[in-house]
């Protein structure tokens, strides 16, 4: 099957072969990796990608003498979550409130120069939110900005009390100059945005008078191309509801397992994208069970229980599976 790639892949490749660095040269693989199509014909061609990423990353770990902390920061839990904003937002202290993570938290602006994960705890699964440092109007380091793509979403942190919309706007743009986009495509953004993120604004600092309006305004301006949410980091208000807002801007679904006789095991779900098929899931029990897979059962999402089904029936969140081999 042919590859068929497209314009923009090759001035990607333009741009790898012109890098100087190991690092220009991950950044200009990576987005041929997003650009390019995903289909068979691609696959062999993305392995060789994918290898030449790992291999430029570690020959720069192994020049700089180190494996740093913030250059990489593995998955966990069901999802990835990256948290940026500008200084003095409340991003390490939205961090520290859900999550066990202690990163560094001050009044003055700057305190953060790595990133730090934390693991944040919803219903029975567990999210990977990761505090970075602060946008401020100057280039970011490479690895956050990688980082920043690879993430599964991202939450944007502004500062009610200090011009939110004009924060809001500058990250949009910081993140236009990385190539990422958040929220409804605009015109022309075909020809410079590569990676589009789901993201979730946070409107911190609620809790200081005089804040109403301005947040009314943010979530008036921006909350049809964004979901907008408030939250006191400090305080503790609207905490609970971030909870439920990260994980509906996930979008996935929870499936449980059960063996033949057994209850089911409620305290460690399947987490899928929505729209996965039960031959997804079985190969997220074992890569094996793909294949070996005879047939299944599934309750839940109003279906009759035990009910057989196909490979590719479409899963919904609460549904229950028992796989046969």
């Amino acid at each position: 099957m042919p590859a068929n790639l497209p314009p923009q892949y090759f001035e990607a490749e333009k741009r790898f072969r012109s890098a100087k660095t190991n690092e220009e040269k991950v950044m200009a693989l990576e987005e041929m990796l997003a650009i390019m199509p995903k289909h068979k014909g691609t696959d062999h061609l993305k392995a060789d990608l994918r290898r030449k990423i790992a291999k430029m990353t570690e020959d720069s770990e192994r020049r700089s003498g180190t494996k740093r902390a913030s250059m990489l920061v593995e998955k966990e839990g069901a999802a990835q979550v990256i948290v940026i904003g500008m200084p003095n937002a409340g991003k390490s202290q939205l961090v520290a409130s859900v999550t066990s993570a202690a990163p560094p938290v001050a009044e003055y602006p700057f305190t953060t120069h790595a990133m730090t994960p934390g693991m944040m705890a919803y219903e029975n699964i567990q999210v990977q939110l990761i505090d970075t440092p602060p946008l401020a109007g100057q280039p970011v380091e490479w690895w956050l900005r990688n980082m920043i793509i690879r993430a599964d979403a991202i939450l944007v942190v502004v500062d009610l009390s200090d011009q939110p919309v004009s924060q809001l706007e500058s990250i949009v743009a910081q993140l236009g100059e990385m190539k990422i986009g958040i929220g409804v495509p605009a015109s022309g953004d075909e020809d410079t945005i590569i990676y589009r993120k789901k993201a979730l604004v946070i409107a911190n600092k609620v809790d200081l008078a005089d804040t109403g309006e301005d947040y009314l305004t943010l979530k008036n301006k921006y909350g049809a191309e964004l979901p907008v949410t408030a939250v006191s980091a400090g305080q503790g208000n609207g905490l609970e509801q971030l909870r439920y807002e990260i994980f509906k801007l996930l979008d996935v679904i929870r499936v449980y397992t059960k063996t033949p006789g057994q209850k089911p095991d409620f305290d460690d779900p399947i987490v899928l994208a929505r729209g996965s098929t039960l031959e997804e899931a079985a190969a997220e029990v074992h890569k094996d069970f793909r294949a070996k897979m005879k047939y299944a059962r599934i309750w839940g999402s109003g279906k009759h229980d035990g009910v057989m089904v196909k490979r590719d029936h479409v899963l919904e969140d609460g549904d229950i599976i028992e796989l046969h081999l």
